[in-house]
């Protein structure tokens, strides 16, 4: 049986169980996990809705179908991160880093994407050019 460990920035251990108490303690404390160390978490479909997740690390965590609806993201890790049909709506992505991350069928308002302190992904001019390209086909 896999166990499950929360940690915050400075080493000390938030919890540690089963995957059905890490649920349980997500969800229950989703109103702060400011910089909590969630890489790799398994977190499909978990009610995170208005959670501070601030700065946390979520590198190739599983948030597949996710509520993140007005959660606080800012500044929060998501390189290689599950996002697919998640609810994003009204979360602060200020400075969040999706680099590799999946976002297929995601929810999220589009004044919430872009601008500066966002970090999308690097794509090399060629790939930008075959976005473009990619996109001007489905218009």
């Amino acid at each position: 049986m896999a166990t499950y460990t929360i940690i915050d920035r400075e080493g000390n251990t938030l919890h540690q169980g089963d995957a059905e108490s890490f649920m349980a303690f997500v969800e229950a404390h989703k109103a702060n996990l400011r910089r909590a160390n969630l890489e790799g978490a398994n977190l499909a479909g978990a009610d995170l809705e208005g959670a501070n997740l601030a700065g946390a690390d979520l590198e190739g965590a599983d948030l597949e179908g996710a509520n993140l609806a007005g959660a606080d993201l800012t500044g929060a890790y998501l390189t290689g991160a599950n996002l697919t049909v998640a609810d994003l709506r009204g979360a602060y992505l200020g400075g969040t880093t999706l680099c590799w991350a999946t976002i297929d069928g995601a929810r999220v308002n589009p004044a919430d994407i872009g601008g500066p302190g966002y970090i999308l992904c690097a794509l090399t001019e060629e790939g930008w050019r075959d976005e473009q390209r990619r996109r001007e086909t489905v218009d």
